[in-house]
């Protein structure tokens, strides 16, 4: 089967998802062409990307063979919007996250107002209106699909709670491609071990990945007179967590990174550098930050939920999980005083698989069998 023409629509073209379409472009054996919009305003973004978005795919000459749009587009209100051109072409969507199943902050004036509702609704009728449907992870696609029957009971009649059953039935798994292997450049020939453990936060600062969580795992470890130091990494987009400015306070010296990395080298050295990743998200639909680092090293503490147990068996590695936060202060004082945190990592070669030249070709094969089956 010769290459695919598939038009790649991408209404929040920043982070993660910009990495993932420009890789997948750079990857795939078939055409990938992007149409995008800038990453901000993601509630504008939901309702009128799929405007704009429809007017740059009009006006291109080209005739794709195939429409992959990813979560933050309205795609029922895309496709009525390009019928003209595209009424019989195959359709799919990428999940990267949903409104379902996201923790949204209390702070957020949507939830205040009931009105958080809506976005999730989009994602139902986004699922429904595509012909596939792909996840960033298996958690992340029984997530929503259990998620449909409750969330389609809070409406007050017509619920078509029938459309999950076809919503489930053209559901897959595609788990999240990285370029794992750029981070290979930055491994040093021969690691020196730390004096004393070094944590890792590099996550967004947001509310889903819990800074507060982290803070109170890390204060208990300070109280208790554990020796430790911390890099908190990452992007953050809206203002400085509270916990984090008061770990700044209160953890004084042992804080030897606070901040977004300058550049991926940067980023990446701290990620060899680090001992243990200590997570405490409310919600990882796949968890990129979390298999960067453990791939290059670190040894995880994670909750025993969400999408983790999919990168690393609880069953084959106990003690890399915890129920409750009690249990996670004491599983990661025990691996810092075992000393097992100057070890090599078991679980690093496993991540691997996330590789874009290991998991492409499940991409490119299901992208081939939704065009052909057109």
């Amino acid at each position: 089967m010769p290459p695919l023409k598939i038009a790649l629509i991408e209404p929040f073209f920043t982070g993660s998802h910009q990495r993932w379409a420009e890789e997948l472009q750079q990857h795939s054996r078939h055409q990938i062409d992007l149409f995008t919009l800038p990453g901000r305003s993601w509630k504008w973004r939901m309702h009128g990307a799929a405007v704009t978005l429809a007017n740059q795919l009009l006006s291109r000459e080209t005739q794709y063979d195939l429409l992959l749009a990813t979560d933050m587009l309205d795609f029922a209100v895309f496709l009525a919007l390009v019928r003209t051109r595209y009424a019989s072409t195959p359709t799919a969507v990428y999940f990267h996250e949903n409104q379902l199943c996201y923790p949204w902050s209390p702070r957020d004036a949507d939830v205040k107002k009931s009105r958080d509702l809506h976005y999730a609704f989009i994602n139902y009728t986004t699922a429904l209106a595509a012909d596939h449907v792909y996840y960033n992870s298996q958690y992340h696609r029984d997530a929503f699909v259990n998620a449909l029957p409750k969330f389609l009971d809070r409406y007050p009649d017509h619920r078509n709670k029938s459309t999950i059953a076809s919503i489930a039935a053209k559901s897959l798994a595609l788990p999240l491609g990285m370029d794992l292997k750029a981070f290979d450049a930055f491994k040093p020939s021969k690691r020196v071990p730390n004096k004393v453990p070094l944590l890792l936060w590099n996550h967004r600062w947001e509310y889903d990945k819990n800074p507060r969580g982290f803070c109170q795992v890390l204060f208990a470890l300070a109280d208790q007179g554990i020796d430790f130091e911390v890099a908190l990494l990452g992007d953050r987009f809206d203002e400085e967590p509270e916990y984090f400015a008061h770990a700044r306070k209160k953890l004084g010296r042992r804080i030897i990174s606070y901040g977004r990395a300058d550049t991926f080298e940067d980023y990446a050295t701290w990620l060899w550098k680090a001992d243990i990743l200590p997570v405490t998200s409310r919600q990882d639909f796949f968890g990129g930050s979390v298999v960067e680092a453990i791939y290059c090293g670190c040894h995880p503490i994670l909750p025993k939920r969400l999408s983790y147990p999919d990168h690393i068996s609880p069953n084959e590695y106990p003690d890399s999980y915890y129920e409750n936060q009690t249990q996670a202060i004491k599983q990661l004082a025990n691996l810092i005083q075992s000393r097992h945190w100057k070890q090599k990592s078991p679980y690093a070669d496993t991540m691997a698989r996330y590789d874009w030249k290991r998991c492409i070709a499940p991409y490119d094969d299901s992208f081939a069998q939704a065009a052909k089956q057109m």
